[in-house]
């Protein structure tokens, strides 16, 4: 059999290294992953540089991108700035997510012209369904207000379907593993419907697109957990902060945004599934994971200290602050009027 040659970009991020994970363990490819030379790369190299080609580069260098060398079958396309730094950044957003893809594209169709290029993209490129919370892949795109991120990741798809490549596109749910409360938590409206997919089942949908170029050309696909991975952002919280001892969710009335924000119900996800089999998560297996990677004495310092943790969190909360300041313009952002 002859080995498939994959090139990984983004292979330090949370599915990247998940893929990388399952691709070490099978001979029947030559990896060569293509990322920033920082800590985290580092990491990756004493964990998998016996069985990689690593290219140290930036996305956004043109002359680094040159580096990487040809004959590729597979292109597995990850590396992005995503939330919170994506909202802080956004300049830098539109070179790494949107001119960079185009970069990459560029030199792969030049040097690979034959492979297979897989693009990671995002529920966010649908914006603000908690109206509608039923998703499908025809469903018009149109990113909340304000959402960079969700636009740079729409414009990078386009770019993507407009190559001379053989390609196919990911929208991604919800990507969870040992997820960390942050003040991102407070942008979405708690009664949103609320998808997941684990980082390892999204890394096995990758994995196993690989040598599913036929049926996945040219095609967009929904990526969600399924109806098992289903709940409420409310619920959601309320189950994460029991497991972190945080105790209940109780913030005060306006800490969380009313609009503007994402996710929902991917109800076409299992034709992805269906073709790639890739699903083995549940919401009750993630929360077990979850709990399990936080020790005992974590979760009890986590509880003597929460209710200053959970005021720190607050200070954060930008709709709450967008509040207090009676920020006009944010609070259009954040909520409906009426509600202010």
């Amino acid at each position: 059999m002859k080995t498939k040659q994959i090139l990984l970009t983004g292979g330090s991020g949370t599915v990247g290294g998940e893929i990388l994970n399952i691709l070490c363990k099978r001979s029947e490819y030559s990896i060569t992953v293509f990322d920033i030379y920082n800590k985290k790369t580092k990491s990756l190299l004493k964990k998998y540089g016996a069985n990689i080609n690593f290219i140290a580069g930036d996305i956004t260098n043109e002359s680094e991108i040159k580096n990487i060398s040809s004959g590729f079958d597979v292109v597995i396309h990850l590396a992005a700035l995503i939330p919170p730094l994506a909202d802080e950044y956004p300049a830098l957003t539109r070179k790494v997510n949107v001119e960079g893809t185009r970069s990459l594209i560029n030199h792969i169709q030049e040097t690979s012209p034959e492979a297979f290029f897989i693009y990671s993209s995002s529920i966010s490129v649908y914006g603000d369904r908690l109206k509608t919370p039923y998703i499908r892949v025809t469903d018009p795109l149109k990113t909340s207000n304000g959402d960079v991120y969700g636009q740079s990741k729409l414009d990078a798809e386009v770019i993507v379907r407009n190559s001379s490549l053989k390609w196919t596109v990911f929208r991604l749910a919800a990507i969870m593993k040992n997820h960390r409360i942050s003040k991102l938590m407070f942008h979405m409206p708690l009664d949103t419907q609320f998808e997941i997919c684990t980082a390892e089942d999204t890394a096995r949908a990758f994995v196993n697109a690989i040598d599913n170029k036929d049926i996945l050309s040219g095609q967009v696909f929904n990526l969600g957990g399924g109806e098992k991975c289903c709940i409420s952002y409310n619920e959601f919280l309320k189950k994460s902060f029991n497991i972190y001892g945080l105790g209940k969710l109780n913030f005060p009335e306006h800490a969380f945004a009313e609009q503007n924000f994402h996710c929902g119900r991917l109800i076409d996800g299992d034709e992805l599934e269906n073709l790639l089999h890739f699903r083995k998560d549940t919401f009750d297996s993630y929360f077990e994971k979850t709990k399990k990677s936080i020790t005992a004495f974590q979760r009890f310092i986590i509880w003597l200290w929460h209710p200053f943790i959970k005021w720190i969190l607050l200070l954060q909360s930008e709709p709450y602050q967008a509040y207090r300041r009676k920020d006009e313009k944010l609070l259009n952002h954040f909520f409906r009027v009426s509600n202010v």
